[in-house]
C-alpha cells in the first residue's frame, strides 16, 4: 500500500496534491510554516484554464465548487498604451475557458474538503536529509522531526525539498513588481475604474508597464513592473508608504493620469515582489521517495500559469500514486516522465509572453500575441 504522504507546502499544489489522496484514501499530511490559514493575504485573481488548472480541480471533485467561486466579468481585457490609448479590449465572452477566481477563494476551498487535521500549521522546514531506502528525516523550526517514505516538496521557489534532488537555485530575471491596492473603487476612484474595466489591464512600454485587475467588491489590485537591478529596489524604504509611492510613480512620468493614479493614489503599503526563475527545463535524476511541484519543481517568469501548473502538478502526481498503490517509485517516475517535457515548455512558453509585453515593441508585440492566438482558437 502507499505509505502516508509526506507534503511540504500547503498553497494551492500542495492542497490540490492532498485532496486527490484523500479522495482516493491514501494517508496524508501537510506541513506548512504558516502559523494559520488566515497568516497573509493569499494574493489576486487567478484565471483557472481549462486545460490544465480546471483538470485537476475536476480530480480532486471540487469543479463545482469552483464554479461558485467565479468572479463573472474577470475574463474582460483590456491592453492601452503609455498615453491610455486602448489598443485591444475583450470583454469575458462567458466560455469559461479561463473564468477568474481569487487565490485566496480557491485556497479555502480545498482547505475545507480535507479533514481537520489534514494541515499542521506553523511547520517551518529548516531541513531535510535522506535515511536511505527512500526514507527521509524532515526537521523543522522548533527542532521537531518527522521520518516518511514518500515527501513531496510543494514548498516554493526556495524550496528546502529541491536540494535533495537538484543543485537548481532560482535566478533573478531582472525585473520585479511593486503591488498596490484601491478600494471601493467604482465610489471613491472612478476614472480608474474606468480605465481598468471588468477585468485586467494592461497598460505596457519597453521596460515597464503598470498593470491591474479588478477583484471582487470594487477592489482594483495594480502590480507596477520594472525592468531594474535589484540594488535599484533596495534603495527604496518601502515601509514608507509614501516615499516607495512616489518613488516608483517617477518612472511614469509621461503617463497618462488616469493609469499613474493607479500608483499614486494607492491605499496600501507597496510591496515588492522580485521575479526569479529556475533554469527552463529543470528536471532531475530519480531519487526514491522524494519529488517536487509547482514552483519548487519548475519556477518560471509571470504568464497566467503557475498556479494552474502546480495544481495540475498536484493532481497528475496524486493519480499516478493512485494507479500504482504497490509502486512507489513507479508512480513517481511516471509522474516526473511527464511533468519535465510539461514544465519544460510552459517555462519556454512564459519566457516567451513575458518577453513580449515588455520588448522594444511593446504593447504592439503583445496585442499581436493575443491576436494570433485568438485567430488559431
Amino acid at each position: 500500500m502507499t505509505p502516508h504522504v509526506t507534503i511540504v507546502g500547503a498553497g494551492l499544489g500542495g492542497l490540490t496534491l492532498a485532496r486527490v489522496l484523500h479522495v482516493h484514501g491514501i494517508p496524508v499530511t501537510v506541513h506548512e510554516a504558516e502559523p494559520s490559514p488566515a497568516a497573509r493575504s493569499q494574493g489576486g485573481m487567478l484565471d483557472i484554464h481549462d486545460h490544465n488548472g480546471q483538470l485537476a480541480l475536476k480530480a480532486a471533485g471540487l469543479f463545482d465548487g469552483f464554479l461558485g467561486l467565479v468572479h463573472r466579468g474577470g475574463e474582460a481585457s483590456r491592453v492601452l498604451d503609455r498615453h491610455g490609448t486602448v489598443l485591444l479590449d475583450e470583454p469575458d465572452d462567458g466560455t469559461g475557458r479561463r473564468p477568474e477566481v481569487h487565490r485566496g477563494d480557491l485556497r479555502r476551498l480545498l482547505l475545507d474538503s480535507l479533514p481537520a487535521g489534514t494541515v499542521a500549521w506553523g511547520r517551518k522546514v529548516t531541513a531535510a536529509r535522506p535515511l536511505g531506502d527512500g526514507r527521509h528525516e524532515v526537521t523543522f523550526a522548533d527542532g521537531s522531526t518527522v521520518r516518511t517514505g514518500l515527501l513531496v516538496g510543494a514548498d516554493g521557489a526556495w524550496s528546502r525539498i529541491r536540494p535533495l534532488l537538484s543543485d537548481a537555485r532560482p535566478a533573478y530575471i531582472g525585473r520585479s513588481f511593486v503591488e498596490t491596492y484601491l478600494f471601493d473603487a467604482d465610489t471613491r476612484h472612478p476614472v480608474c475604474a474606468g480605465t481598468v474595466g471588468g477585468g485586467s489591464l494592461s497598460a505596457l512600454a519597453p521596460g515597464r508597464g503598470i498593470l491591474a485587475h479588478r477583484e471582487p467588491g470594487g477592489v482594483l489590485h495594480t502590480y507596477v513592473a520594472l525592468d531594474k537591478p535589484l540594488e535599484w529596489f533596495e534603495a527604496i524604504d518601502f515601509d514608507d508608504a509614501e516615499a516607495a509611492r512616489a518613488r516608483v510613480a517617477a518612472e511614469f512620468d509621461d503617463w497618462a493620469p488616469a493609469l499613474r493614479a493607479l500608483v499614486t493614489d494607492g491605499e496600501t503599503t507597496p510591496v515588492l515582489r522580485t521575479v526569479h526563475s529556475l533554469p527552463a527545463g529543470h528536471r532531475w535524476d530519480r531519487v526514491p521517495g522524494v519529488t517536487l511541484l509547482g514552483d519548487a519543481a519548475h519556477l518560471m517568469a509571470p504568464s497566467g500559469e503557475g498556479a494552474n501548473l502546480a495544481m495540475y502538478d498536484g493532481a497528475e502526481l496524486g493519480e499516478a500514486l493512485a494507479a500504482h498503490p504497490d509502486d512507489i517509485e513507479g508512480a513517481l517516475t511516471a509522474y516526473e516522465k511527464a511533468l519535465f517535457p510539461r514544465s519544460a515548455a510552459a517555462a519556454d512558453e512564459a519566457t516567451r509572453v513575458h518577453h513580449l509585453c515588455f520588448d522594444a515593441d511593446a504593447p504592439h508585440s503583445l496585442v499581436r500575441f493575443f491576436t494570433d492566438h485568438e485567430r488559431a482558437a
